[in-house]
């Protein structure tokens, strides 16, 4: 069955409010652990990480209300984000085939811009980004194939 969950981005300081959100919500990470990004395995053409950035948070969960996941991310600039208030949060959108995902891509980038086009990602999900017509950013995750 799909989700909705929200996607914050932050700086440097994605640990530091994840560990204040679980003392406001209660429970524990989703997969009981915080992914960094010296997870992240080496690909072609890719540069590496930053040793300054390997530790940061590349991928957060934290279940909160009725269902609702909060999700989150360090975002730093030496990988190319420039964070903005209003540019950090995200709709992700989890929707149980690349069929749905696609089709909800599609309608939601009509008219705005896509920022990363959907791909399968190292991590298991076809992923894609955009902002849409109004200005809201949404993010697709697709773990089925």
């Amino acid at each position: 069955m799909g989700r909705v969950s929200t996607y914050l981005n932050f700086s440097r300081n994605t640990e530091e409010a994840f560990n204040f959100y679980k003392t406001v919500f209660g429970g524990e990470f989703n997969s009981g652990k915080i992914n960094r990004f010296r997870d992240i395995p080496p690909s072609e053409g890719a540069p590496p990480v930053a040793e300054q950035d390997k530790n940061l948070v590349m991928h957060v969960e934290l279940p909160i209300l009725g269902g609702h996941v909060l999700m989150g991310t360090d975002a730093p600039e030496s990988m190319g984000f420039t964070l903005n208030k209003g540019n950090n949060v995200f709709i992700n959108l989890e929707p149980d085939t690349k069929a749905e995902t696609k089709r909800l891509f599609d309608a939601l980038s009509r008219g705005g811009k896509v920022t990363m086009d959907l791909q399968d990602m190292f991590w298991g999900a076809y992923y894609g980004s955009c902002v849409d017509q109004y200005g809201v950013q949404w993010m697709f995750n697709c773990s089925q194939k």
